[in-house]
């Protein structure tokens, strides 16, 4: 764990400058608005650590899979998210003289990310080698008003000569993917342009033999200079080099005189805009910001904020201490990571496990979006945004049957890709590509969630069946039926413990193909008439297709140890020596520090995995099997997946377990902020941040959906003093306040809403409040 950063409940504060966690704090005070974003690198040049990252939502290349020997069925291609042209860039000297932190003497240095407002702020003074002194003042945010372009406030104070200032605004395209195979460049220059104050780089993503869709990005910029405060005439000298375009200016100042450089930019990408007239679009784009000025675009900036942490902050009251103070960043950064990174505005767009903080993992669309994501967006935004997240996937259906293809499965039968881009497969690592189909079920799950927390019992008919059936088809082919057991059994996978690989019936698929054929049975059952075209077109024999699903359904095997009375990850299971984490204290992370035969022959479990299935199921289960389950494995679980510390707060605080709760909801909310895992520089764990979010609605506020509608069961974690937040359920917004002796309750709609609070239902008026007496903590 690192310590340096600040607690503050509404910003990320690095206090004192720490180049050697430079590449930590980039990934931490990262900026996005849906459609760009970019990591919180310096503005000037830096000779120090530093990875260099700027993205264009949407924006991939596809590149050459690495693997020691083919195999059928293999992806053909790994895709990646694309590091685009660094639009932030100014060069600066002092007569003469680099600007650079990692060769100066730095002092009074802080970087501030307001998470309240999307602002970077940065401040300094440097000393350069020759005396000269300046101070720094750099802000800067990716505009959630503008969302395809970005603005920097830039000043310069000399604070000890006279002398001249030059400031060099640029456009870099010339950069790489810290991932590249072979040290690849991935973009061709299209075009460049300068003019006066303004300067255009257009790039196309170079084209492969794998024949998917090249992307065009326009990035521009304009930029203003004021000295003292007062808008300057100045001369600026144009520069073009290859992949770069930049305008220089130079300034003569004296002590104590102040010049600030506003720069405005621009990513506009094929995506979005016509390519023949990007370069059209860009100069329209940029002429309409700048107009607007730093002033206003920052206000809008801020007003765009305010209004969504209305609806999704989860406020915390403690003492005035650092502890709570911990806690209240930690869930914020989680809410501010996913508002950036993911808008809900496009159905082409998904979140990447590192949105837009780093490289890591390639492609776009993982299992985490439907298993992790998708209820923090039910509960805090618009009905449309999850529903977009649903049509992403309906619109690769398609694609899905054709990976399954590929695999050998047929009649359309459908299999989602573990990584994709635009629904095809691209995930590079054989046992996770072939192997890890419980992303399936996720999918599946998804559909579920959604139609009971909106009420969209259509979707089910309009969309969600068609993806259902394909699924279904795909687990009713996945399954065989063993002899030996009189079971169906499936063979040959993983499960969410990516520390087992090509086991037998592990629990969590098993369960899941299961319950995914029987809510797709379901679903049929309460539409079919509504959907007879669509079996009709899809060749579906409804009586046979049926009753083979339902027989599998009928005959499922589970491992399961009767002496323990728990429910076995997979076959073999106790096989292995069963130690704890207590017992290799000094070896973890067991993924930095052990080889991966000796993780695959232990015992110690990755993230969550017969605890996932019981979390996503637990109507099905009684409380005593949750716990025998939850005490046999969570010793075990070392947490080396950012998905795994929230599943088990939620079912610690069902269990009672309140200082395991806590302890694993600080681990999740502030996983990066703190750098658990060692792995914070490579980016943000996006994904895995609304599971701190489920940690409070879920876990202490025990939020569940029951019979159709909210229930609660709230508890207050002894380091707090209290916790409120909101939650959209079915159009209707309420939102829960809990404190050590009551419980208040605020209906926020035009209409009466009934909910459960402890089992006692709870009756609001239109804009009605309740405050509920309880006589003491569980």
């Amino acid at each position: 764990m690192k310590n340096y950063i600040k607690h503050d409940p509404w910003c990320v504060v690095e206090e004192g400058f720490y180049p050697e966690y430079n590449e930590i704090t980039e990934s931490l005070t990262s900026l996005g608005n849906g459609r760009m974003g970019q990591r919180g690198n310096f503005e000037e040049h830096f000779s120090g650590k530093t990875l260099l990252g700027n993205y264009v939502a949407g924006v991939f290349y596809p590149d050459k899979t690495r693997v020691g020997w083919w195999k059928n069925g293999y992806p053909r291609y790994f895709a990646k998210v694309l590091n685009a042209c660094n639009w932030i860039g100014i060069d600066v000297k002092i007569d003469g003289e680099t600007l650079d932190l990692g060769l100066c003497t730095v002092s009074e240095y802080s970087r501030v990310l307001n998470m309240k407002e999307g602002i970077l702020e940065r401040r300094f003074v440097a000393t350069l080698s020759g005396g000269k002194q300046v101070r720094v003042h750099a802000q800067r945010f990716c505009s959630i008003a503008d969302d395809e372009a970005g603005a920097i406030r830039y000043s310069v104070t000399a604070l000890n000569f006279e002398g001249k200032i030059t400031l060099t605004p640029f456009l870099d395209g010339d950069i790489s993917n810290k991932d590249s195979n072979y040290g690849e460049k991935f973009w061709d220059e299209i075009r460049k342009e300068t003019a006066f104050g303004e300067a255009y780089l257009e790039m196309r993503t170079k084209d492969t033999p794998f024949k998917t869709e090249l992307f065009n990005v326009c990035t521009g910029m304009k930029f203003d200079i004021s000295l003292n405060g007062e808008i300057v005439d100045f001369q600026c000298k144009p520069v073009k080099a290859e992949k770069y375009v930049a305008c220089g200016t130079e300034l003569p100042v004296k002590t104590g005189d102040e010049v600030v450089l506003y720069k405005y930019a621009v990513n506009l990408a094929s995506l979005n805009h016509p390519t023949d007239q990007l370069l059209t679009h860009a100069k329209a784009y940029l002429q309409r910001i700048s107009e607007k000025g730093f002033d206003q675009m920052k206000a809008e900036q801020i007003q765009a904020w305010a209004e969504r942490w209305d609806k999704n902050d989860i406020v915390i009251e403690g003492d005035s201490d650092s502890r709570t103070d911990a806690a209240q960043q930690g869930i914020r950064f989680n809410i501010f990571q996913l508002e950036q990174t993911y808008t809900g505005e496009d159905d082409r767009l998904n979140i990447g496990p590192k949105g837009f903080t780093g490289e890591k993992y390639g492609g776009s669309t993982y299992w985490d979006t439907e298993a992790y994501c998708l209820p923090f967006y039910l509960a805090t935004a618009d009905q449309k945004v999850a529903r977009n997240l649903l049509i992403y996937r309906h619109k690769h259906l398609q694609k899905a049957i054709e990976n399954a293809a590929n695999l050998g499965f047929k009649d359309g039968a459908a299999l989602y890709p573990m990584v994709t881009m635009t629904g095809e497969e691209c995930h590079n690592e054989w046992e996770i590509t072939f192997e890890e189909i419980h992303r399936n079920g996720a999918i599946a799950y998804a559909i579920y969630d959604y139609i009971r927390h909106t009420g969209d019992e259509g979707y089910l008919a309009e969309y969600g069946l068609e993806v259902l059936i394909g699924i279904a088809r795909f687990w009713a082919q996945r399954v065989n039926w063993s002899g030996d057991k009189q079971k169906y059994v499936m063979l040959g996978v993983t499960g969410p413990n990516e520390y087992e690989n090509n086991v037998n019936n592990n629990f969590y698929t098993n369960y899941l193909a299961a319950w995914c054929l029987r809510y797709t049975l379901e679903g049929l059952n309460r539409h079919k008439a509504a959907v007879g075209a669509l079996l009709q077109n899809i060749h579906f024999d409804f009586e046979v297709e049926t009753a083979k699903w339902q027989h599998i359904v009928d005959n499922m095997y589970y491992p399961y140890d009767a002496e323990r009375q728990v429910y076995l990850q997979q076959d073999g299971f106790l096989d292995k020596e069963l130690l704890t984490v207590d017992d290799i204290a000094e070896h973890r992370p067991i993924n930095q520090k052990w080889s991966w035969d000796r993780i695959l022959r232990s015992c110690f479990i990755k993230q969550a995995d017969v605890l996932q299935g019981l979390y996503f199921f637990e109507e099905d289960f009684d409380l005593d099997t949750i716990r025998r389950n939850f005490d046999f494995y969570e010793p075990m679980t070392v947490h080396e997946s950012s998905l795994s510390p929230c599943v088990h707060v939620i079912l610690a605080a069902k269990l009672g377990y309140k200082e395991k709760a806590y302890e694993m909801y600080l681990r999740t909310s502030r996983l990066d902020l703190d750098d658990y895992n060692n792995d914070t520089e490579d980016g943000l764990h996006i994904t895995s941040m609304a599971g701190t979010w489920m940690s409070v609605i879920k876990g202490f506020a025990g939020m569940r959906i029951r019979n159709g509608a909210l229930s609660f069961s709230p508890y207050l974690p002894d380091q707090w003093k209290g916790y409120s937040f909101r939650i959209t359920f079915k159009g209707q917004v309420i939102r829960i306040s809990v404190t050590p002796h009551h419980i208040e309750v605020e209906n926020f709609s035009n209409q009466s809403v009934s909910f459960a609070v402890d089992g006692a239902l709870i009756e609001l008026d239109a804009n009605g409040r309740k405050v509920l007496e309880i006589a003491q903590q569980k």
